[in-house]
């Protein structure tokens, strides 16, 4: 019986001694369309400059401009697509120093990059720190932040994996 695809990622996943600190990642992109931004804002954000281009247009960003948390969740889904994905992630402890800079309209391409800003190991797991930095496609900042995630160390994630009483606390 063969190793499966999923298993042979798994077995291969980068850990937190493989990281170096001021490593730089480039970001996949994503193209935000009016419906997109529309349909997120009502179910996450429903304020009017998000849901209603005739509103947000009398407003005072003069025009029709994603959620925040809109962003955020392109960030994240262009971070698994680019690297979470190939780590060994135990998860995410916290965003801090978070600022939108600039709005994020429909028809706007996202795109940015990650730095390893630190690297920080334990007996089990890493303590890594992002800076984060997204932006248009016109150069435009339109997102930083910080993002601490944990990271297993070589050969724990799959003891780990095997015996979840024994992971250990995020705190």
């Amino acid at each position: 019986m063969g190793v499966s695809r999923v298993s042979e990622e798994k077995a291969h996943a980068i850990t937190a001694e493989e990281l170096r600190v001021g490593d730089r990642i480039a970001l996949g992109a994503h193209t935000l369309v009016e419906d997109e931004v529309i349909d997120f804002a009502r179910r996450w954000d429903p304020q009017r400059f998000h849901t209603d281009p005739e509103a947000a247009g009398r407003g005072h960003h003069g025009g029709l401009f994603a959620s925040g948390i809109h962003t955020l969740a392109v960030l994240q889904r262009l971070c698994v697509e680019s690297f979470y994905s190939r780590w060994s992630v135990i998860a995410g402890r916290g965003f801090d120093k978070v600022r939108f800079t600039a709005p994020v309209r429909p028809g706007d391409t996202l795109t940015g990059s990650v730095i390893i800003g630190d690297v920080s190991l334990d007996d089990s797991r890493g303590r890594v720190r992002l800076e984060m930095e997204m932006h248009r496609t016109d150069a435009t900042t339109v997102l930083t932040a910080e993002l601490v995630v944990f990271v297993w160390r070589r050969g724990l994630q799959a003891a780990m994996r095997d015996d979840p009483v024994a992971t250990p606390p995020l705190g």
